[in-house]
């Protein structure tokens, strides 16, 4: 029953995301500078492919955002999103709308919140 709530609450989200996304294009239509665009590189706790298969379309469906490619992970490594983002003012509010995104999707796939982040987590094995 919590993982309907929770995938309830993360389609809200979604489309939340979608709304405001489509917002911030069509007011930065009229200003002189339209975007901010960068490629930013995030280290994934999704393990299976339905968390990579979700997290990226969700990623993608976002206006403003797409995913660029996907680096597969290894037995050492977890696979890497490299996604351009158009909107965001810094690296660093990027990866936090990324991350908050990929912890509610975990929540929904895993029925419980993942463990935060750890500035050196994405160097470990």
């Amino acid at each position: 029953m919590i993982r309907i709530i929770r995938g309830v609450s993360y389609v809200g989200f979604i489309l939340r995301a979608v709304v405001t996304g489509s917002f911030t294009v069509v007011t930065r239509l009229f200003r002189a500078d339209y975007a901010q665009p960068m490629i930013v590189e995030l280290p994934l706790r999704c393990a299976t492919d339905l968390e990579v298969t979700l997290f990226a379309s969700s990623i993608t469906i976002t206006p403003g955002t797409l995913v660029a490619a996907i680096a597969a992970g290894t037995s050492t490594q977890p696979p890497v999103l490299f996604v351009h983002a158009l909107f965001e003012e810094s690296e660093e509010e990027a990866l936090a709308g990324l991350i908050d995104m990929e912890s509610r999707l975990l929540a929904m796939t895993r029925g419980r919140a993942p463990g935060l982040r750890t500035e050196s987590e994405g160097d470990r094995p």
